[in-house]
């Protein structure tokens, strides 16, 4: 996997960038634009599930790093994203059990980059995120997860609930962190295990949750009631890691 610059500006450069099936995460047009070439990148968006954000001249203009953003700028990935078979195959060359990290819109850089970062570190055989409404592998990501994305692979795909469910058909376990759930001490994490880490602000989405098979609740003792997503992902992580020693 190579790193690679990631913000591709200008009408020509974005149309390129699609044809050659670079993976870009998000595109940023400018509100109003409906000139052809506009119309074929965002047909070109649309076939390839990519999320297209409209935003004023001055925003573009901000974001932009050559002056000559024409009003698109796309974010491409900055590492080449796995497929999901990579993952299990993973687990297969080392003769475990599979143990992966699913994230369920995680929306910022650094949470994204730091629970790389974790699943590296715990183990674990890859990473899976969502294609739409959370970060994709930008250069932020990278660097937060400080080389961990040389070594972990990432997945994307467009249903989280549907991916659990073939990965169930695997034998795989699925468990979540949420509060309302069971103290994660009291629960069986051993053997090919799932671990969905929900988003920032919302937790993990309902139709996430039920497929899932156990609802684990970190204990806290302190004065506020929620840990950040990367902290959550790291504790659970590592009682996984524990219980998977034993």
């Amino acid at each position: 996997m190579r790193y690679e610059e990631f913000t591709i500006e200008g009408r020509n450069a974005v149309m390129e960038a699609f044809r050659a099936k670079r993976p870009i995460d998000k595109l940023f047009v400018q509100d109003g634009c409906q000139d052809g070439p506009i119309l074929s990148i965002k047909r070109e968006a649309q076939k390839n599930n990519v999320m297209v954000k409209y935003v004023t001249k001055e925003r573009l203009d901000q974001m932009s790093e050559t002056g000559k953003h024409q009003g698109v700028i796309a974010y491409a990935a900055a590492y080449e994203y796995a497929q999901v078979d990579d993952i299990l195959q993973a687990a297969k060359d080392k003769g475990e059990a599979p143990f992966v990290f699913l994230l369920d819109n995680i929306e910022d850089p650094h949470n994204l980059g730091a629970i790389i970062r974790t699943a590296n570190l715990a183990g674990a055989h890859g990473v899976i995120i969502p294609k739409n409404r959370a970060a994709g592998l930008t250069a932020v990501v990278a660097r937060t997860s400080a080389g961990a994305l040389n070594y972990t692979p990432v997945a994307r795909v467009t249903n989280m609930a549907k991916t659990i469910e073939d990965l169930k058909k695997e034998g795989m376990w699925f468990v979540c962190a949420d509060m309302g759930g069971t103290e994660m001490y009291d629960l069986n994490l051993k053997g090919a295990i799932g671990l969905v880490i929900g988003n920032e602000g919302e937790g993990v989405s309902r139709l996430v949750r039920e497929k899932c098979d156990m609802i684990a609740s970190i204990p806290m003792k302190g004065d506020i009631d929620s840990l950040n997503a990367s902290v959550a992902a790291g504790v659970l992580a590592y009682e996984i890691v524990r219980q998977r020693r034993m």
